[in-house]
C-alpha cells in the first residue's frame, strides 16, 4: 500500500475516532454515577464504533472491495458481540466486588471485624485488606475503651469507698468529742489529723493522675542526685516502716545524677517505696537500690509481699485496678492509682517502670535517663 493511501486511511480513522472518543468521555462523565457495568460496556462500544467508522470510511474511499468489506462486517459483528459480553461479565464481577466492599464497610460501621475477601483485582484486594486491618484496629480500640471505662467505673467506686471510710471515722470521732464521752481527747485529735492526711494523699494522687492522663503534667528538668530524693522518701516513710515492723535497707543507694523534675520524681519514688511498705509482710525487709547503668539511672525497690500472680502483673499500671486480695487490706487501701501515676511520671521523664516477681516478693524498677542522656 502506498504511503499516501495509508495516510488517507489514518486520517479517515482519526476523523471518526476523535469525535467518538470525545462523545464517549462526555457520556462517561454524564453516567459517572451509573453502574460500572454500563460504563465498561460504553468503553467497549466506543472502541467498536471507531473500528466500524474506520472500515466504512475506507470502503467509501474505495480502498476495500465489497467482498472484503462483507467479510469484515461478519468479523466485526462477531467480535463486537463477544466484546460486549466480556465487558458485561467483567463489569458484573467488579460490581459484585464493589457490593462486597460496601457490605464490609457496613460491617465496620456495626462494629464487626471484616473477613478477608478473595478473587478481586489487586487494587480492590488491597482496599479490602486495608478495610480488614482498619476493622481490627477499631475492634482493638473498642476493647481498650471498654477496659478504660471499666477501670474508670471501678476507680470511682473505690475512691468513693476509700473516702467514705475516713469521713465516717472522722464524723464518729467528732461526735464523740462533741458529746464529751472521750477520755483521751488528744489521741482523737491525732487520729482525725491522720485520717485527714490520708484523704489528702488520695486527693493529691487523683489530681496528679488526672494531669498525667490529660497530658497537662508539666515537668521542669534539672540535674540532681537521686540519692537525695530516695533518702528524703525513706526518712518521710520511716514512721510507717516502724509501725509495721518493717526494716528498710538502703545500703545500695548510691549517688546517681539524673535529669528529673524534683517534685514529680520525688512523688514517684515515694509512691514506689510506700507501696512496698504497705504490702510487704511484717517483720521483713524492704531493699532499696539506686545505681547507674549506661544512659540510665535505676531505682529498684524490692519487698517481701509474697509475689504477685502472673496474670495480674500486666494490670498493675492500670489506673484504678486493684487485685481482690489487695482490696481486703483496707488498712492500707488507696485509690488504686499509685503505680499508674508512677508510670505516667516515668513516661514524662522519657523513662520506664517495670514490676517483676523476685525472691519471696516483687521488685519495682524505675529507669530514668541520666544527666546528659538522650532518653
Amino acid at each position: 500500500m502506498a504511503s499516501s493511501d495509508l495516510l488517507t486511511i489514518l486520517l479517515l480513522v482519526l476523523v471518526w475516532a476523535v469525535p467518538i472518543a470525545a462523545a464517549t468521555m462526555v457520556l462517561q462523565w454524564l453516567l459517572r454515577r451509573s453502574s460500572i457495568v454500563l460504563q465498561i460496556c460504553l468503553v467497549v462500544v466506543s472502541a467498536v464504533a471507531v473500528l466500524v467508522a474506520g472500515l466504512v470510511g475506507a470502503f467509501n474511499a474505495m480502498f476495500i472491495s465489497a467482498h472484503d468489506l462483507e467479510v469484515m462486517w461478519y468479523i466485526v459483528g462477531i467480535a463486537s458481540v463477544l466484546s460486549v459480553l466480556v465487558a458485561v461479565v467483567l463489569g458484573m464481577g467488579m460490581a459484585r466486588n464493589a457490593r462486597a466492599l460496601i457490605s464490609a464497610a457496613r460491617s465496620i460501621g456495626r462494629g464487626e471485624t471484616v473477613a478477608t475477601t478473595r478473587n478481586m483485582s489487586s487494587e480492590l484486594a488491597a482496599l479490602a485488606l486495608e478495610m480488614k486491618s482498619t476493622s481490627e484496629k477499631l475492634e482493638e480500640s473498642r476493647r481498650r475503651v471498654e477496659a478504660v471505662e471499666g477501670a474508670r467505673r471501678e476507680l470511682v467506686a473505690w475512691v468513693s469507698h476509700d473516702l467514705r471510710t475516713p469521713l465516717a471515722s472522722m464524723r464518729a470521732m467528732t461526735e464523740a468529742l462533741e458529746d464529751g464521752v472521750v477520755d483521751d481527747v488528744s489521741d482523737y485529735y491525732r487520729k482525725i489529723i491522720a485520717q485527714s492526711d490520708r484523704m489528702n494523699v488520695m486527693v493529691n494522687d487523683l489530681l496528679e493522675l488526672s494531669k498525667i492522663q490529660a497530658g497537662t503534667l508539666v515537668v521542669t528538668m534539672e540535674t540532681m542526685d537521686l540519692y537525695d530524693l530516695v533518702s528524703d522518701a525513706i526518712a518521710d516513710l520511716s514512721p510507717l516502716a516502724v509501725q509495721r515492723g518493717v526494716d528498710v535497707n538502703g545500703e545500695r543507694v548510691t549517688s546517681t545524677l539524673a535529669s528529673v523534675d524534683s517534685a514529680s520524681m520525688g512523688r514517684a519514688v515515694r509512691n514506689v517505696i510506700l507501696n512496698a511498705l504497705m504490702y510487704t509482710k511484717p517483720e521483713t525487709t524492704v531493699r532499696i537500690a539506686v545505681d547507674a547503668e549506661p544512659g540510665w539511672a535505676v531505682v529498684a525497690v524490692e519487698d517481701a509481699c509474697g509475689g504477685i500472680p502472673e496474670q495480674d502483673l500486666p494490670r498493675l499500671f492500670t489506673a484504678g485496678w486493684r487485685s481482690v486480695s489487695e482490696r481486703s487490706k483496707s488498712a492500707f487501701s488507696g485509690a488504686g492509682v499509685g503505680l499508674s501515676m508512677v508510670a505516667g511520671i516515668a513516661h514524662a521523664h522519657h523513662g520506664v517502670v517495670a514490676v517483676e516477681n523476685a525472691g519471696d516478693g516483687c521488685r519495682v524498677t524505675l529507669r530514668i535517663p541520666t544527666a546528659g542522656a538522650g532518653g
